[in-house]
C-alpha cells in the first residue's frame, strides 16, 4: 500500500545565509545547522523523509518530501531578527554564529557562552514549518544564488 503524503507545499525548510560569509565556510555552517534542526525535531516522521528506489533496486535514502529553500540575508542582524521571530512563534530552528568556528566544540561552546547575543555574528539559520507562516516573515529575502 502506497503512503499518502501531505501536500508538499504545505510545509518547508528555509535556510537563510549571510551573504558576507565565504561560500565554503557557509556551506559547512549550513550542514551543521540542517543536521541540528533535524536532530532537534521530536517527531521526525512529521518531516516526511522519503526513500527513492532506482530501477536497479538501489535505495537513495531520506530525501525530504518538503521543499528546502535557501535564501540570502544582507547581514547578521537580518538573521538575528528571523531567530527572534522563530522564538516568538515557537518555530523549530537551528542557527550558526562565528563563535562556532574556532577550535574544538568545547572551545566553541565556551567562546559562545562568553559572547552576548547582541555581539554574535550570525552566519545562517534553518527553520521548518508551515509554508504560509514562514512566508510571513521570510518573504522579503531573495533566493541565494
Amino acid at each position: 500500500m502506497k503512503e499518502i503524503l501531505p501536500n508538499e507545499n504545505s510545509k518547508r525548510f528555509i535556510a537563510i545565509l549571510n551573504k558576507k560569509i565565504e561560500k565554503g565556510r557557509l556551506m559547512n555552517a549550513l550542514g551543521h545547522i540542517t543536521a541540528g534542526l533535524v536532530g532537534g525535531i521530536d517527531n521526525s516522521k512529521d518531516l516526511y523523509f522519503l526513500q527513492y528506489k532506482d530501477k536497479n533496486g538501489g535505495i537513495h535514502p531520506n530525501i525530504s518530501h518538503f521543499p528546502f529553500i535557501i535564501l540570502k540575508a544582507d547581514n547578521s542582524n537580518k538573521i538575528r531578527n528571523v531567530r527572534k521571530e522563530c522564538i516568538a512563534r515557537k518555530i523549530p530552528f537551528s542557527d550558526f554564529t562565528s563563535t562556532m568556528t574556532l577550535g574544538t566544540s568545547e572551545e566553541q561552546q565556551e567562546t559562545t557562552s562568553k559572547t552576548s547575543e547582541e555581539e554574535l555574528d550570525y552566519w545562517g539559520i534553518v527553520l521548518f514549518g508551515s509554508t504560509d507562516e514562514l512566508k510571513e516573515f521570510t518573504g522579503k529575502f531573495s533566493l541565494y544564488q
